[in-house]
């Protein structure tokens, strides 16, 4: 069994010492294979900022660690830094590779970039990354449950929301339900949630569901949502996955799951994808 630990929007520089620690015991607890940093990792793209959060990930027990960027991983404030050199704090303390993927028997993972500088807050996903995802979602063996990750959501609950979707995210869902997609995993909105996408994509030809985080570490909860991540368990033999919700409980100081759910996945279509 693959374990992956969602960890979202994290802005160090506003992260509280006591949920750091809850949440360095609960990956200690579930030892997962793999965490995803889904962006927003700092607050404001500081230097001191992305050193907090690359100690914390060294801390981390998992032999792999993938981050993106989110829109406040670039600088704000410092114009030139933004126009010039806009992943340059990221870069040092998380690698030159702003998309980056994993593989293991039971999971594949195929993290997108979907910043862009030129834009304050929004996201957007391109035709070559649609493309160049859907290229590796296709090489996914049956056993392996396929997740994307990108930082802004490609499907949001609340009307509120909707100018927070991704752009590009209508050829993005098609896209890559065609090349066999199980999960989008997305941050941003600090507001965790499971949703089928067939509920908004009419024609999709498989199952697939928008699985959001809230926020990890910091102050900056959202409505009545404590700080919570995600836990996604899948068994190569299985046709379904396990997707976890643990929340930061400040009676006890732990991180303790408050909802699962059991996602089918689409295996007898796989034959079918172009």
């Amino acid at each position: 069994m693959s374990v992956l630990l969602q960890i979202s929007d994290t802005h160090f520089g506003t992260e509280q010492p006591p949920v750091v620690a809850a949440l360095l015991d609960l990956a200690r607890q579930i030892a997962p294979q793999v965490v995803v940093l889904s962006g927003d990792i700092t607050q404001r793209a500081r230097r001191a900022q992305f050193a907090a959060a690359r100690a914390f990930a060294d801390q981390l027990a998992t032999t792999k660690v993938l981050a993106i960027p989110g829109n406040h991983d670039i600088p704000l404030f410092n114009v030139f830094a933004r126009a010039f050199h806009p992943y340059a704090n990221y870069q040092r303390a998380f690698g030159s590779v702003l998309d980056p993927h994993w593989s293991s028997p039971s999971m594949l993972v195929v993290c997108v970039n979907t910043t862009r500088p030129s834009r304050h807050k929004d996201g957007e996903i391109s035709a070559g990354q649609i493309a160049h995802v859907s290229q590796q979602l296709r090489a996914a063996t049956p056993q392996q449950l396929r997740i994307v990750v990108t930082h802004q959501p490609v499907h949001v609950i609340r009307e509120r929301d909707v100018e927070n979707l991704l752009h590009g995210h209508q050829a993005a869902v098609r896209a890559w339900s065609h090349a066999g997609a199980d999960i989008i995993m997305g941050g941003h909105i600090h507001l965790p949630y499971v949703s089928p996408l067939a509920d908004q994509h009419r024609n999709l030809t498989r199952r697939l569901w928008a699985v959001q985080a809230g926020t990890a570490v910091s102050w900056r909860v959202r409505s009545k949502y404590p700080n919570s991540v995600n836990v996604v368990r899948h068994s190569p033999q299985d046709l379904t996955c396990r997707v976890e919700r643990w929340d930061y409980d400040a009676a006890s100081g732990e991180f303790r799951c408050a909802d699962a759910e059991d996602l089918r996945l689409d295996r007898e279509l796989a034959s079918q994808r172009a």
